[in-house]
């Protein structure tokens, strides 16, 4: 198995994934998705709302903030020596106070812990008219996307299976298929179709390349061919700022590798081995 970046950053990844298979492929995705911890607001205590929402709604506003998320500081509370009740280990607490006329933002939550703040300061809560106010409290604790879509560490996490576009010798150059491709991946250069250096994996294996080939009358068959590779994927991962994408990654990994080596310990009980 093998992983070839294209392109990597602290808030989007493209790769490729060799040598798996369709299985992994998607426990990888569903393992970025849900199983990588991130902090979000849990917990709110309204002391004062005279704005137009109610109290439910500015609660589930607030939970959707992506938070920056420091998992060397903070574990979940499930786990923490506090026990659930709510230590600096495993809870972040931020402070709002604001009175209109003005649009409260998530720069406007103050957060105890200044590494733990709003990913964006630019995030719209509420329009608060002249003299409404909004007065709260709330803590943020650390959890997976499995238990709710507000702790998923991605915005986009998505895989295709690598494509395989092969041209036949019956191919006379007509360009039809060209001016079909959406994503402009062919072109024609001597008397044959030929892919676009470089753009190969931008194919969506729509095939309207090979429905215009049948359609220009060269035969019974298409001179171009669309398929896919069975064992190599292309995966587009985007953060939502909360964790660097390359530790989403990492972190998805050693999931699916602790619980894979949890599997086998169970089932070499089962079967009387001792298997490690």
């Amino acid at each position: 198995m093998e992983i070839v970046f294209s392109s990597l950053d602290d808030t989007i990844a493209r790769f490729t994934l060799s040598g798996s298979s369709p299985a992994f492929a998607n426990a990888f995705r569903r393992a970025m998705i849900g199983e990588v911890p991130t902090l979000a607001i849990e917990d709110v205590r309204i002391y004062d709302n005279t704005s137009a929402l109610f109290d439910e709604m500015l609660a589930h506003r607030l939970g959707l903030i992506p938070i920056k998320t420091d998992l060397t500081t903070y574990v979940q509370q499930d786990v923490c020596a506090c026990g659930g009740a709510g230590c600096p280990g495993c809870t972040s607490t931020y402070t709002l106070s604001v009175e209109g006329p003005k649009t409260v933002m998530s720069s406007d939550l103050i957060p105890q812990d200044p590494q733990a703040a709003p990913v964006f300061d630019n995030i719209p809560i509420v329009k608060l008219a002249k003299g409404q106010k909004l007065v709260i409290e709330a803590r943020a604790i650390l959890n997976t996307g499995k238990v709710h879509a507000k702790w998923q560490p991605t915005l986009v996490c998505g895989y295709k299976n690598h494509p395989v576009i092969t041209i036949s010798d019956a191919c006379d150059a007509c360009g039809m298929c060209m001016d079909e491709c959406p994503r402009s991946i062919l072109e024609v250069k001597g008397k044959k179709v030929k892919v676009v250096d470089g753009k190969l994996p931008e194919c969506s294996m729509c095939k309207l390349c090979e429905r215009a080939c049948l359609a220009s009358g060269i035969g019974e068959e298409s001179a171009i061919r669309i398929s896919a590779e069975p064992d190599r994927f292309i995966f587009v991962v985007e953060s939502d700022g909360s964790l660097p994408v390359k530790e989403i990654i990492v972190r998805a990994l050693k999931f699916i590798k602790e619980q894979s080596e949890e599997l086998e310990k169970q089932t070499g009980g089962i079967s009387g081995e001792d298997k490690k």
